[in-house]
Protein backbone atom coordinates (compact mmCIF):
# COMPACT_ATOMS: atom_id res chain seq x y z
CA UNK A 1 0.00 0.00 0.00
CA UNK A 2 3.03 2.81 0.68
CA UNK A 3 4.01 1.81 -2.55
CA UNK A 4 0.60 2.34 -4.13
CA UNK A 5 0.47 5.88 -2.43
CA UNK A 6 4.04 6.80 -3.23
CA UNK A 7 3.60 6.19 -6.81
CA UNK A 8 0.36 8.16 -6.90
CA UNK A 9 2.42 10.52 -5.02
CA UNK A 10 4.85 11.29 -7.20
CA UNK A 11 2.09 10.90 -10.26
CA UNK A 12 0.31 13.78 -8.99
CA UNK A 13 3.33 15.83 -7.03
CA UNK A 14 4.78 18.77 -9.77
CA UNK A 15 7.55 17.74 -11.93
CA UNK A 16 11.19 19.48 -11.91
CA UNK A 17 10.31 20.90 -15.33
CA UNK A 18 6.50 22.09 -14.13
CA UNK A 19 7.89 23.76 -11.25
CA UNK A 20 11.15 25.88 -13.93
CA UNK A 21 7.98 26.51 -16.41
CA UNK A 22 5.85 28.18 -13.34
CA UNK A 23 8.59 29.92 -12.12
CA UNK A 24 9.99 31.22 -15.48
CA UNK A 25 6.12 32.55 -16.11
CA UNK A 26 5.70 34.24 -12.73
CA UNK A 27 8.71 35.96 -13.05
CA UNK A 28 8.05 36.98 -16.81
CA UNK A 29 4.51 37.89 -16.05
CA UNK A 30 5.61 40.08 -12.99
CA UNK A 31 8.04 42.10 -14.98
CA UNK A 32 5.67 43.04 -17.23
CA UNK A 33 2.92 43.87 -14.44
CA UNK A 34 5.93 46.00 -12.82
CA UNK A 35 6.15 47.83 -16.18
CA UNK A 36 3.03 49.53 -17.60
CA UNK A 37 4.30 50.17 -20.72
CA UNK A 38 4.75 46.22 -21.71
CA UNK A 39 1.58 45.43 -20.20
CA UNK A 40 0.09 47.82 -22.97
CA UNK A 41 1.93 46.12 -25.51
CA UNK A 42 0.37 42.66 -23.91
CA UNK A 43 -2.77 44.22 -24.38
CA UNK A 44 -2.28 45.46 -28.11
CA UNK A 45 -1.17 42.13 -29.04
CA UNK A 46 -4.57 40.76 -27.65
CA UNK A 47 -6.18 42.96 -29.67
CA UNK A 48 -5.13 42.63 -32.53
CA UNK A 49 -5.21 38.62 -32.24
CA UNK A 50 -8.86 38.96 -31.25
CA UNK A 51 -9.64 40.88 -33.78
CA UNK A 52 -11.16 38.68 -35.91
CA UNK A 53 -13.67 37.85 -33.39
CA UNK A 54 -14.42 41.40 -31.71
CA UNK A 55 -14.83 42.67 -35.32
CA UNK A 56 -17.26 40.18 -36.30
CA UNK A 57 -19.61 40.63 -33.19
CA UNK A 58 -19.15 45.04 -34.10
CA UNK A 59 -20.69 44.48 -37.47
CA UNK A 60 -22.87 41.48 -37.05
CA UNK A 61 -24.56 42.44 -33.64
CA UNK A 62 -23.62 46.18 -33.51
CA UNK A 63 -21.46 44.91 -29.86
CA UNK A 64 -17.69 47.87 -28.74
CA UNK A 65 -19.76 50.51 -31.28
CA UNK A 66 -21.14 52.48 -28.14
CA UNK A 67 -18.93 55.11 -26.14
CA UNK A 68 -15.43 54.32 -27.84
CA UNK A 69 -13.71 57.66 -27.01
CA UNK A 70 -14.70 56.59 -23.12
CA UNK A 71 -13.32 53.16 -23.52
CA UNK A 72 -9.81 55.32 -24.34
CA UNK A 73 -10.17 57.30 -21.14
CA UNK A 74 -12.13 60.39 -22.22
CA UNK A 75 -14.73 59.91 -19.53
CA UNK A 76 -17.18 62.60 -18.62
CA UNK A 77 -15.29 64.71 -16.88
CA UNK A 78 -16.82 65.99 -12.89
CA UNK A 79 -16.70 69.74 -11.73
CA UNK A 80 -16.71 70.72 -8.55
CA UNK A 81 -15.27 69.86 -4.97
CA UNK A 82 -17.69 67.66 -3.96
CA UNK A 83 -15.70 63.84 -3.51
CA UNK A 84 -16.75 61.28 -5.75
CA UNK A 85 -16.83 57.42 -4.96
CA UNK A 86 -16.58 55.35 -8.11
CA UNK A 87 -18.55 51.98 -8.42
CA UNK A 88 -17.71 49.49 -11.22
CA UNK A 89 -19.67 46.14 -11.94
CA UNK A 90 -18.56 44.42 -15.33
CA UNK A 91 -22.08 43.68 -16.77
CA UNK A 92 -25.80 42.74 -15.68
CA UNK A 93 -25.24 40.85 -12.86
CA UNK A 94 -22.89 43.42 -11.25
CA UNK A 95 -24.49 46.49 -11.84
CA UNK A 96 -27.23 45.38 -10.44
CA UNK A 97 -25.97 43.85 -7.29
CA UNK A 98 -24.45 47.17 -6.90
CA UNK A 99 -28.44 48.56 -6.80
CA UNK A 100 -28.53 48.62 -3.14
CA UNK A 101 -24.70 49.49 -2.47
CA UNK A 102 -25.05 52.76 -4.27
CA UNK A 103 -28.42 53.32 -2.28
CA UNK A 104 -26.43 52.87 0.90
CA UNK A 105 -23.56 55.00 0.12
CA UNK A 106 -26.11 58.02 -0.97
CA UNK A 107 -27.74 57.34 2.76
CA UNK A 108 -24.78 57.35 4.71
CA UNK A 109 -22.18 59.20 2.93
CA UNK A 110 -24.22 61.92 1.34
CA UNK A 111 -21.57 64.36 1.25
CA UNK A 112 -19.92 62.53 -1.74
CA UNK A 113 -21.50 61.84 -5.38
CA UNK A 114 -21.73 58.42 -7.05
CA UNK A 115 -21.04 57.24 -10.36
CA UNK A 116 -20.58 53.91 -11.86
CA UNK A 117 -19.31 52.14 -15.05
CA UNK A 118 -19.74 49.25 -16.80
CA UNK A 119 -17.75 47.41 -19.35
CA UNK A 120 -20.40 45.70 -21.58
CA UNK A 121 -23.09 47.35 -23.35
CA UNK A 122 -25.98 45.22 -21.52
CA UNK A 123 -24.19 46.19 -18.38
CA UNK A 124 -24.10 49.60 -19.24
CA UNK A 125 -28.19 49.50 -20.36
CA UNK A 126 -28.65 48.09 -17.04
CA UNK A 127 -26.95 50.83 -15.35
CA UNK A 128 -28.17 53.66 -17.19
CA UNK A 129 -31.90 52.06 -16.42
CA UNK A 130 -31.03 51.42 -12.56
CA UNK A 131 -28.98 54.84 -11.60
CA UNK A 132 -29.58 56.99 -14.42
CA UNK A 133 -30.42 60.36 -14.45
CA UNK A 134 -29.50 60.46 -10.43
CA UNK A 135 -26.19 58.94 -11.08
CA UNK A 136 -23.60 59.80 -13.78
CA UNK A 137 -23.10 56.81 -16.14
CA UNK A 138 -20.62 56.20 -18.35
CA UNK A 139 -17.83 53.41 -19.98
CA UNK A 140 -14.90 51.82 -17.92
CA UNK A 141 -11.75 52.35 -19.98
CA UNK A 142 -9.56 49.88 -21.36
CA UNK A 143 -6.54 48.72 -19.55
CA UNK A 144 -4.06 50.63 -20.89
CA UNK A 145 -1.85 53.23 -19.27
CA UNK A 146 -3.34 56.40 -21.19
CA UNK A 147 -6.80 55.53 -21.05
CA UNK A 148 -6.49 54.24 -17.14
CA UNK A 149 -4.74 57.80 -16.26
CA UNK A 150 -6.71 60.04 -18.85
CA UNK A 151 -10.12 58.55 -16.60
CA UNK A 152 -9.11 58.75 -13.45
CA UNK A 153 -7.66 62.41 -13.96
CA UNK A 154 -10.96 63.32 -15.47
CA UNK A 155 -13.92 61.45 -12.58
CA UNK A 156 -10.96 62.40 -9.94
CA UNK A 157 -12.27 59.85 -7.34
CA UNK A 158 -12.47 59.73 -3.65
CA UNK A 159 -12.63 56.05 -3.78
CA UNK A 160 -13.16 52.91 -5.95
CA UNK A 161 -15.19 50.52 -5.50
CA UNK A 162 -14.99 47.16 -7.97
CA UNK A 163 -17.75 44.78 -7.56
CA UNK A 164 -16.92 40.98 -7.72
CA UNK A 165 -13.24 40.99 -8.86
CA UNK A 166 -13.03 42.67 -12.15
CA UNK A 167 -9.12 44.16 -10.68
CA UNK A 168 -7.01 45.68 -13.74
CA UNK A 169 -3.16 46.40 -13.02
CA UNK A 170 -2.67 49.44 -14.58
CA UNK A 171 -5.90 51.03 -13.10
CA UNK A 172 -5.37 49.97 -9.72
CA UNK A 173 -1.79 51.10 -10.03
CA UNK A 174 -2.88 54.52 -11.40
CA UNK A 175 -5.27 54.81 -8.22
CA UNK A 176 -2.24 54.45 -6.16
CA UNK A 177 -0.12 56.81 -7.62
CA UNK A 178 -2.90 59.30 -6.85
CA UNK A 179 -3.26 57.64 -3.38
CA UNK A 180 -7.24 56.58 -4.45
CA UNK A 181 -7.75 53.77 -2.35
CA UNK A 182 -9.29 50.99 -4.63
CA UNK A 183 -11.89 48.13 -2.57
CA UNK A 184 -13.40 44.99 -4.35
CA UNK A 185 -16.71 44.36 -2.80
CA UNK A 186 -19.03 41.16 -3.19
CA UNK A 187 -15.68 39.46 -4.30
CA UNK A 188 -15.64 35.74 -5.76
CA UNK A 189 -13.25 33.67 -7.49
CA UNK A 190 -14.10 30.86 -9.96
CA UNK A 191 -13.10 28.05 -9.08
CA UNK A 192 -12.44 26.73 -12.48
CA UNK A 193 -11.34 29.45 -14.28
CA UNK A 194 -10.57 32.86 -12.12
CA UNK A 195 -8.47 30.43 -9.30
CA UNK A 196 -6.86 28.39 -11.45
CA UNK A 197 -5.26 30.97 -13.62
CA UNK A 198 -4.45 33.11 -10.57
CA UNK A 199 -2.79 30.43 -9.28
CA UNK A 200 -0.13 30.10 -11.90
CA UNK A 201 0.91 33.45 -11.36
CA UNK A 202 1.01 33.61 -7.74
CA UNK A 203 3.06 36.33 -6.48
CA UNK A 204 1.42 38.82 -9.28
CA UNK A 205 -1.73 38.08 -7.94
CA UNK A 206 -0.61 38.39 -4.22
CA UNK A 207 1.04 41.51 -5.41
CA UNK A 208 -2.07 42.62 -7.46
CA UNK A 209 -4.61 42.01 -4.54
CA UNK A 210 -2.47 43.02 -1.73
CA UNK A 211 -1.72 46.81 -3.27
CA UNK A 212 -6.26 46.77 -2.75
CA UNK A 213 -7.33 48.61 0.38
CA UNK A 214 -9.92 46.14 1.12
CA UNK A 215 -11.43 42.92 -0.11
CA UNK A 216 -15.15 41.70 1.19
CA UNK A 217 -15.46 38.27 0.03
CA UNK A 218 -18.82 36.75 -0.73
CA UNK A 219 -18.13 33.12 1.61
CA UNK A 220 -14.84 31.99 3.74
CA UNK A 221 -14.51 29.57 0.44
CA UNK A 222 -13.28 32.26 -1.42
CA UNK A 223 -11.06 33.74 1.03
CA UNK A 224 -9.28 30.74 1.40
CA UNK A 225 -8.44 30.90 -2.30
CA UNK A 226 -7.43 34.35 -2.00
CA UNK A 227 -5.21 33.56 1.16
CA UNK A 228 -3.88 30.53 -0.73
CA UNK A 229 -2.87 33.13 -3.54
CA UNK A 230 -0.63 34.75 -0.53
CA UNK A 231 -2.76 37.93 -0.17
CA UNK A 232 -2.67 39.26 3.77
CA UNK A 233 -5.35 38.14 5.97
CA UNK A 234 -5.98 42.16 7.08
CA UNK A 235 -7.02 42.94 3.42
CA UNK A 236 -9.92 40.16 3.62
CA UNK A 237 -13.30 40.49 5.20
CA UNK A 238 -15.86 37.94 4.68
CA UNK A 239 -19.23 40.20 4.07
CA UNK A 240 -21.60 38.18 2.53
CA UNK A 241 -23.34 38.50 -1.16
CA UNK A 242 -25.08 41.65 -2.35
CA UNK A 243 -27.30 40.22 -4.69
CA UNK A 244 -29.43 38.77 -1.60
CA UNK A 245 -29.75 42.69 -0.61
CA UNK A 246 -30.82 43.92 -4.24
CA UNK A 247 -33.59 40.94 -4.87
CA UNK A 248 -36.76 42.60 -4.85
CA UNK A 249 -38.58 40.42 -2.21
CA UNK A 250 -42.31 40.59 -3.71
CA UNK A 251 -45.55 38.53 -4.64
CA UNK A 252 -45.80 40.17 -7.63
CA UNK A 253 -43.53 42.83 -10.62
CA UNK A 254 -44.89 46.34 -12.25
CA UNK A 255 -45.25 45.28 -15.51
CA UNK A 256 -46.40 41.57 -15.60
CA UNK A 257 -49.94 42.09 -16.28
CA UNK A 258 -49.00 43.50 -19.31
CA UNK A 259 -46.36 41.71 -20.31
CA UNK A 260 -48.84 39.00 -20.03
CA UNK A 261 -52.21 40.55 -21.85
CA UNK A 262 -48.99 41.52 -24.73
CA UNK A 263 -48.09 37.99 -24.61
CA UNK A 264 -51.64 36.26 -24.74
CA UNK A 265 -50.98 34.15 -21.14
CA UNK A 266 -54.31 34.36 -19.14
CA UNK A 267 -54.55 33.98 -15.60
CA UNK A 268 -55.49 30.03 -16.06
CA UNK A 269 -52.15 29.45 -17.91
CA UNK A 270 -49.75 27.54 -16.43
CA UNK A 271 -45.96 29.01 -17.29
CA UNK A 272 -42.70 27.07 -16.95
CA UNK A 273 -40.05 29.81 -17.51
CA UNK A 274 -36.49 28.97 -18.28
CA UNK A 275 -33.85 31.99 -17.70
CA UNK A 276 -30.92 33.23 -18.54
CA UNK A 277 -30.24 30.32 -20.17
CA UNK A 278 -26.61 29.23 -22.43
CA UNK A 279 -25.82 27.80 -25.52
CA UNK A 280 -26.28 24.26 -25.49
CA UNK A 281 -29.33 24.33 -23.01
CA UNK A 282 -32.44 25.13 -24.59
CA UNK A 283 -32.37 21.98 -26.57
CA UNK A 284 -32.70 20.20 -23.71
CA UNK A 285 -35.04 22.58 -21.59
CA UNK A 286 -37.02 22.27 -25.03
CA UNK A 287 -36.80 18.53 -25.11
CA UNK A 288 -37.71 17.94 -21.63
CA UNK A 289 -40.72 20.64 -22.30
CA UNK A 290 -42.46 18.51 -25.00
CA UNK A 291 -42.06 15.47 -22.05
CA UNK A 292 -44.41 17.91 -19.73
CA UNK A 293 -46.77 18.37 -22.54
CA UNK A 294 -47.48 14.47 -23.21
CA UNK A 295 -49.30 14.86 -19.60
CA UNK A 296 -49.94 18.68 -19.58
CA UNK A 297 -51.10 19.78 -22.72
CA UNK A 298 -52.10 23.45 -21.53
CA UNK A 299 -48.53 23.67 -20.03
CA UNK A 300 -46.76 27.20 -21.16
CA UNK A 301 -43.05 27.58 -21.51
CA UNK A 302 -41.06 30.79 -21.96
CA UNK A 303 -37.18 30.98 -22.59
CA UNK A 304 -34.93 34.18 -22.14
CA UNK A 305 -31.67 33.91 -23.21
CA UNK A 306 -28.73 35.47 -21.18
CA UNK A 307 -27.00 37.07 -23.86
CA UNK A 308 -29.09 39.04 -26.16
CA UNK A 309 -26.79 38.27 -30.08
CA UNK A 310 -28.16 34.61 -29.21
CA UNK A 311 -31.91 35.90 -29.59
CA UNK A 312 -31.72 35.05 -33.19
CA UNK A 313 -30.48 31.56 -32.91
CA UNK A 314 -32.86 30.53 -29.82
CA UNK A 315 -35.86 31.63 -31.87
CA UNK A 316 -34.78 29.61 -34.89
CA UNK A 317 -34.10 26.43 -32.54
CA UNK A 318 -38.06 26.79 -31.13
CA UNK A 319 -39.19 26.58 -34.86
CA UNK A 320 -37.19 24.00 -36.11
CA UNK A 321 -38.49 22.00 -33.17
CA UNK A 322 -42.07 22.00 -34.44
CA UNK A 323 -43.30 24.87 -31.76
CA UNK A 324 -45.35 27.89 -32.46
CA UNK A 325 -42.29 31.01 -32.16
CA UNK A 326 -43.80 33.72 -30.18
CA UNK A 327 -41.50 36.71 -29.92
CA UNK A 328 -41.86 39.36 -27.13
CA UNK A 329 -40.09 42.16 -29.47
CA UNK A 330 -43.20 41.61 -31.96
CA UNK A 331 -45.58 42.34 -29.22
CA UNK A 332 -45.24 45.01 -27.15
CA UNK A 333 -47.33 46.30 -23.89
CA UNK A 334 -50.00 48.10 -26.26
CA UNK A 335 -50.42 45.44 -28.01
CA UNK A 336 -53.74 42.66 -27.62
CA UNK A 337 -53.15 39.47 -28.49
CA UNK A 338 -55.53 37.04 -27.39
CA UNK A 339 -54.90 33.97 -26.84
CA UNK A 340 -51.70 31.61 -27.45
CA UNK A 341 -51.30 28.70 -29.59
CA UNK A 342 -51.41 25.25 -27.86
CA UNK A 343 -47.98 24.70 -29.16
CA UNK A 344 -46.74 28.55 -28.82
CA UNK A 345 -43.25 28.46 -27.32
CA UNK A 346 -42.71 32.52 -25.94
CA UNK A 347 -39.03 33.71 -26.23
CA UNK A 348 -38.08 36.11 -24.38
CA UNK A 349 -35.74 38.73 -26.63
CA UNK A 350 -35.94 41.97 -25.07
CA UNK A 351 -33.82 43.47 -22.20
CA UNK A 352 -34.80 44.16 -18.67
CA UNK A 353 -38.28 41.60 -18.31
CA UNK A 354 -36.64 38.43 -17.43
CA UNK A 355 -38.14 39.77 -13.08
CA UNK A 356 -41.61 39.90 -15.42
CA UNK A 357 -41.53 36.59 -16.66
CA UNK A 358 -40.64 34.92 -13.43
CA UNK A 359 -43.24 37.23 -11.73
CA UNK A 360 -46.02 35.33 -14.00
CA UNK A 361 -44.12 31.81 -13.69
CA UNK A 362 -45.49 28.55 -12.20
CA UNK A 363 -41.89 27.42 -11.31
CA UNK A 364 -38.93 28.63 -13.11
CA UNK A 365 -35.68 26.82 -14.39
CA UNK A 366 -32.61 28.81 -13.94
CA UNK A 367 -29.75 28.67 -16.99
CA UNK A 368 -25.77 28.04 -17.48
CA UNK A 369 -26.66 25.30 -15.25
CA UNK A 370 -27.07 21.91 -17.67
CA UNK A 371 -23.73 22.75 -19.26
CA UNK A 372 -20.87 23.97 -17.76
CA UNK A 373 -21.42 27.58 -17.91
CA UNK A 374 -21.29 28.37 -14.05
CA UNK A 375 -24.82 29.05 -13.69
CA UNK A 376 -26.93 32.12 -13.47
CA UNK A 377 -28.74 34.13 -11.01
CA UNK A 378 -31.44 31.66 -9.26
CA UNK A 379 -31.67 34.69 -6.11
CA UNK A 380 -34.01 36.75 -8.02
CA UNK A 381 -36.67 33.95 -8.84
CA UNK A 382 -36.64 32.87 -5.24
CA UNK A 383 -37.09 36.30 -4.17
CA UNK A 384 -40.19 36.37 -6.18
CA UNK A 385 -41.89 32.82 -4.24
CA UNK A 386 -41.46 30.69 -7.08
CA UNK A 387 -40.07 27.30 -6.43
CA UNK A 388 -36.36 26.87 -8.77
CA UNK A 389 -34.95 24.23 -10.05
CA UNK A 390 -31.32 24.20 -12.05
CA UNK A 391 -28.54 21.86 -13.20
CA UNK A 392 -25.52 20.57 -11.54
CA UNK A 393 -22.87 23.15 -13.02
CA UNK A 394 -23.70 26.30 -10.66
CA UNK A 395 -19.81 26.95 -9.48
CA UNK A 396 -20.30 30.89 -9.66
CA UNK A 397 -22.94 30.50 -7.38
CA UNK A 398 -22.43 28.98 -4.09
CA UNK A 399 -25.61 29.74 -2.55
CA UNK A 400 -27.05 27.51 -4.88
CA UNK A 401 -26.11 24.22 -2.77
CA UNK A 402 -27.26 26.62 0.50
CA UNK A 403 -30.30 26.53 -1.47
CA UNK A 404 -30.81 22.98 -2.04
CA UNK A 405 -29.56 22.10 1.57
CA UNK A 406 -32.13 24.63 3.27
CA UNK A 407 -35.17 22.58 0.96
CA UNK A 408 -35.84 25.73 -1.19
CA UNK A 409 -34.51 24.83 -4.60
CA UNK A 410 -34.18 21.72 -6.96
CA UNK A 411 -31.08 20.53 -8.39
CA UNK A 412 -31.33 18.32 -12.11
CA UNK A 413 -29.03 16.24 -13.94
CA UNK A 414 -30.38 15.95 -17.43
CA UNK A 415 -33.66 16.04 -19.71
CA UNK A 416 -35.42 13.52 -17.81
CA UNK A 417 -34.96 14.86 -13.91
CA UNK A 418 -36.13 18.41 -15.56
CA UNK A 419 -39.19 17.29 -17.43
CA UNK A 420 -39.76 15.37 -13.90
CA UNK A 421 -39.31 17.87 -11.85
CA UNK A 422 -41.58 20.15 -13.80
CA UNK A 423 -44.13 17.45 -13.61
CA UNK A 424 -44.02 16.85 -9.90
CA UNK A 425 -44.71 20.42 -9.37
CA UNK A 426 -47.72 20.89 -11.55
CA UNK A 427 -49.04 17.50 -10.16
CA UNK A 428 -48.50 18.81 -6.31
CA UNK A 429 -48.84 22.58 -6.57
CA UNK A 430 -48.94 22.50 -2.85
CA UNK A 431 -45.55 21.16 -2.83
CA UNK A 432 -44.39 23.42 -5.46
CA UNK A 433 -45.99 26.71 -3.19
CA UNK A 434 -43.57 25.12 0.02
CA UNK A 435 -40.68 25.33 -1.53
CA UNK A 436 -41.82 28.62 -3.10
CA UNK A 437 -41.98 30.39 0.42
CA UNK A 438 -39.23 28.89 1.78
CA UNK A 439 -36.97 29.76 -0.95
CA UNK A 440 -38.25 33.84 -0.36
CA UNK A 441 -37.61 33.32 3.20
CA UNK A 442 -33.97 32.13 2.38
CA UNK A 443 -33.81 34.85 0.46
CA UNK A 444 -34.46 37.27 3.37
CA UNK A 445 -32.34 35.44 6.08
CA UNK A 446 -29.32 36.52 4.06
CA UNK A 447 -29.85 40.02 3.52
CA UNK A 448 -26.89 42.32 5.43
CA UNK A 449 -23.87 41.80 2.83
CA UNK A 450 -24.38 45.44 1.55
CA UNK A 451 -24.20 47.32 4.90
CA UNK A 452 -20.85 45.04 6.01
CA UNK A 453 -19.46 46.48 2.74
CA UNK A 454 -20.09 49.89 2.74
CA UNK A 455 -19.40 49.77 6.84
CA UNK A 456 -15.80 48.46 5.56
CA UNK A 457 -16.32 51.38 2.97
CA UNK A 458 -16.65 54.34 5.78
CA UNK A 459 -13.92 52.66 8.37
CA UNK A 460 -11.46 53.23 5.25
CA UNK A 461 -12.73 57.20 4.34
CA UNK A 462 -12.37 57.90 8.16
CA UNK A 463 -15.75 57.70 9.00
CA UNK A 464 -17.76 55.90 11.95
CA UNK A 465 -20.61 53.99 10.18
CA UNK A 466 -23.99 54.54 11.11
CA UNK A 467 -25.30 52.58 13.79
CA UNK A 468 -29.21 52.81 12.79
CA UNK A 469 -30.81 52.16 9.05
CA UNK A 470 -30.82 55.21 7.49
CA UNK A 471 -28.11 57.22 9.84
CA UNK A 472 -25.29 58.96 8.72
CA UNK A 473 -21.45 58.27 9.39
CA UNK A 474 -19.52 60.41 11.07
CA UNK A 475 -16.47 61.60 11.35
CA UNK A 476 -13.67 59.32 12.97
CA UNK A 477 -12.48 60.59 16.21
CA UNK A 478 -8.50 61.56 15.98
Amino acid sequence: MSTNVAANTAATAPGRADVFYRHIVCQVAYFIFMTGWLLNIVYALALVASSPIWLMRMFRHGKYRRDFSERLGFSPRLYGFQPVIWVHGVSVGEVNAAKALVAELHSQLPDYRVVVTSTTDTGLAAAERVFAPAHKVFRWPMDFTFSVAAAVRRVRPSLVILTEGDVWPNFVRACNRRDIPTVVVNARLGPHKGFPRYRLVRPLAARLFNSLAAIGVQHETYAEMFRSLGVRDEKLSVTGMMKYDSAEIADSVAGQDALAAAMGISGDDKLLVAGGTGAGEEQIVLDAFAEVRREHPSVRLAIVPRKPERFDEVARLIAACGFALVRRSEHPDTATRGELPADAVILGDTMGELRKFYALAQAVFVGRSLVPAGGSDMIEAAALAKPVGFGPHTFNFPQAESMVDAGCARRVADIGELAGLWSEWLDKPDNANDMARRAQQFVRSQRGATKRNVDLICRILGRVPALAPGGVATDAIK
